[in-house]
C-alpha cells in the first residue's frame, strides 16, 4: 500500500455541528453517501451542517471496484415515501440551504428509482426556504424516460459521475458504460438546455494525463457545464489500490485544461468529490 503523502494530511474536526450532524442522520435512519462511501471530507462537512443524502435503501446493485457502498442484488427494499420525508426533515432542522440527492444504482427497479428522485425532489421543494437541489443520478441503464423523469422535476443541478477514463472502465466500473454515461448527460441538456450538468472523474486509477484531457472534451461534446477531478483514495480493503498520489500542482494543470475546455465551472484538487463543493452554488 502507497503511503499517503503530506499533502493528503487532514484535521479531524469533531466539534458540536458534527455531532449534531451525525446524531440527527442516525436517528432519522438515514443514509448519506458522506458514511456509505467513507468520503475522507465527512469531518469537514458534517462540521458545518452539510451530507450528501443517499436514496433507494443502502445496498447497490453494482459492485463497483472503487467504492466502498455495500453490494447486493436481492430482498432489496422498494422506494419509501418516508425516507424522503425524513430528508425534508433533516434539512430544515439543519437548516441546509444547498442539498446533494444522490442514490444507490437500482437496475431491479423498472426505472431504475427515477420516480423517487422526481419525488424527493418535488417534496424538498416544498421546504420554503429557496433550497438548491442537485440531483446526482446513476446512468438508469441509459433508459430515456428514467432520465426525463428526473429532468422534468427540475433540479438546480443534473449530475452524473464518470468516475474514470473509458480504458479503465472494465476494471474500475464493469457493469457501466462510458458511451452510456456521456449519453446520459448529452440526452439530459438536449430535454432542458437550461439545466446545469455536471459530472466527475477521479485521478490515481492508473489514467494518462491525456486520456484526462480526452474525457474532458467528451464531456463538453456532451455540452456538460461543469467537472470536478479529485484524487482516488482506497476506501475499503477490498477496493482497488491507488496506483499513483497526484501532486497538487497536476489539478491545477486539470483546471487549466478545463478553463481551455470552455467547461462554465471546474473543480480540480486531492480531496475534490463530486458532492464536495460549496462553491458551486455560488455565482
Amino acid at each position: 500500500m502507497k503511503r499517503f503523502p503530506y499533502w493528503l494530511k487532514q484535521s479531524v474536526k469533531d466539534n458540536e455541528n458534527f455531532a449534531r450532524t451525525r446524531g440527527l442522520i442516525s436517528k432519522l435512519g438515514l443514509n448519506t453517501v458522506c458514511q456509505s462511501a467513507r468520503c475522507p471530507n465527512i469531518y469537514d462537512c458534517f462540521s458545518v451542517k452539510r451530507c450528501t443524502f443517499l436514496i433507494l435503501g443502502r445496498y447497490c446493485t453494482r459492485a463497483c471496484n472503487f467504492c466502498a457502498v455495500e453490494s447486493k442484488i436481492i430482498e432489496l427494499k422498494k422506494p419509501d415515501k418516508e425516507e424522503l420525508l425524513k430528508i425534508k426533515k433533516a434539512i430544515k432542522e439543519l437548516d441546509i440551504r444547498n442539498v446533494v440527492i444522490t442514490s444507490v444504482t437500482r437496475d431491479d427497479l423498472i426505472d431504475g428509482g427515477a420516480n423517487h428522485f422526481a419525488d424527493c425532489i418535488s417534496i424538498l421543494r416544498g421546504t420554503g426556504n429557496s433550497l438548491k437541489i442537485e440531483a446526482l443520478v446513476p446512468d438508469f441503464l441509459g433508459d430515456k424516460n428514467s432520465i426525463e423523469k428526473v429532468v422534468s422535476s427540475k433540479p438546480d443541478i443534473f449530475s452524473h459521475n464518470l468516475e474514470t477514463v473509458p480504458r479503465l472502465y472494465s476494471k474500475v466500473r464493469p457493469q457501466a458504460d462510458y458511451n452510456r454515461s456521456i449519453e446520459v448527460l448529452k440526452f439530459a441538456k438536449e430535454l432542458d438546455s437550461r439545466i446545469i450538468t455536471k459530472s466527475g472523474i477521479m485521478a490515481g486509477l492508473g489514467e494518462f494525463r491525456e486520456e484526462i484531457r480526452s474525457v474532458m472534451q467528451d464531456l463538453r461534446k456532451a455540452d456538460c457545464d461543469i467537472i470536478t477531478i479529485g484524487q482516488y483514495l482506497k476506501p475499503g480493503a477490498d477496493c482497488l489500490d491507488v496506483e499513483e498520489f497526484l501532486e497538487p500542482a497536476e489539478f491545477d494543470k486539470f483546471s487549466e485544461w478545463a478553463k481551455e475546455a470552455g467547461f462554465k465551472k471546474y473543480y480540480c484538487g486531492p480531496f475534490v468529490r463530486s458532492s464536495y463543493t460549496e462553491e458551486i452554488w455560488q455565482n
